[in-house]
């Protein structure tokens, strides 16, 4: 029989579609197929995109040039533009503002044809690295509020490039979702004074049937109330509210955790589109201790369609026990 599950931190109901349960060879996700033709992520093609904002480098190169690993630049097509003032102001009853932020693209690897998931441990701590040092730039200027790091994995999750790369885009504004989030922690923590994911974390390992995979620092699970097929979380096992705090050993043992669960998505659902999203806190919040970062990956196997639409509740074919089952015994 479906099933009907209150998401505990935001209040949102999904349906686990029990009788419709797809295994991952029901899918039929595309297959992406890697286009032939000019990359301007490629090394020598350095001078194709706009100068390079931050740079792991060997010794002795100059910016803009090859003997890089990872690369950030801003992106050529920005969302937002960096340069003017808010203006906020209103017409009646709506509120308008300028389009003030920051779009940068963080260039994982010089490798054309490689996957996040193929990078090694060591090349995946360089990205994380990345993250962190243009979260702690950009969170200097008092007009950004918040900073959504987000990947898009193949061109149905949104990519436009083959080439393996991430986005960040730092907002004048906090999100409607990170603030129901929020919300709903803050909610909780009034009521029972602890962490809302942090009590997550203890009653997954306890149970035991939605842990995909865990080491020292963190873990990843197949969330009770999964959205879509084969959804997975990334938590840190001890509390911790801006993800820009990750230290070199968290760092490396997040690269660890995240190589694992990509291979296993990998594997298990034939290299599937997906998009994965860092939710830290906002900036310059006075008290978010209640707050719990952690990265969320969606396989992209679904389609939201007017039902979701018109209640906000998504149908999951996949039940996460299901999901996880299929992620934790595959040969990687």
């Amino acid at each position: 029989m479906p099933e009907l599950r209150k998401d505990p931190i935001i209040g949102r109901w999904v349906i686990i579609a029990t009788e419709r349960a797809k295994r991952p060879s029901d899918f039929g996700a595309d297959q992406e197929i890697k286009k032939p033709g000019f990359c301007p992520f490629c090394y020598g093609n350095e001078d194709k995109t706009p100068p390079e904002i931050f740079a792991l480098r060997n010794n002795g190169t100059s910016p803009d040039t090859p003997g890089w690993s990872v690369r950030v630049v801003p992106n050529k097509f920005p969302a937002l533009e960096i340069e003017g003032d808010l203006n906020k102001r209103g017409e009646g009853l709506y509120d308008r503002m300028n389009g003030i932020g920051a779009h940068e693209v963080i260039i994982e690897t010089p490798n054309h044809n490689a996957s996040i998931a193929d990078l090694s441990e060591d090349e995946i701590t360089n990205v994380i690295k990345a993250f962190k040092s243009r979260i702690l730039d950009l969170k200097q200027d008092h007009r950004f509020k918040y900073m959504l790091i987000f990947k898009n994995h193949g061109s149905a999750a949104g990519a436009s490039l083959d080439h393996t790369h991430s986005q960040l885009i730092a907002l004048p504004i906090v999100p409607k979702r990170v603030a129901e989030e929020i919300n709903g922690s803050k909610t909780y923590y009034l009521y029972r004074e602890r962490c809302i994911f942090c009590d997550i974390i203890r009653q997954e390992i306890s149970a035991g049937i939605r842990v995909i995979a865990e080491n020292s620092h963190f873990i990843c699970i197949a969330p009770f109330t999964s959205r879509f097929p084969f959804e997975s979380w990334v938590l840190p096992k001890t509390h911790d509210v801006y993800f820009e705090d990750i230290n070199p050993e968290e760092s490396y043992n997040l690269a660890k955790i995240m190589k694992d669960i990509l291979t296993r998505i990998k594997v298990v659902l034939n290299d599937p589109p997906y998009n994965f999203l860092i939710h830290s806190s906002p900036f310059y919040e006075k008290d978010i201790s209640f707050y719990h970062w952690h990265i969320e990956i969606i396989p992209k196997l679904t389609k939201v369609a007017g039902f979701e639409w018109g209640t906000g509740f998504y149908i999951n074919p996949t039940p996460p026990e299901e999901a996880c089952k299929f992620l934790r015994e595959a040969k990687i």
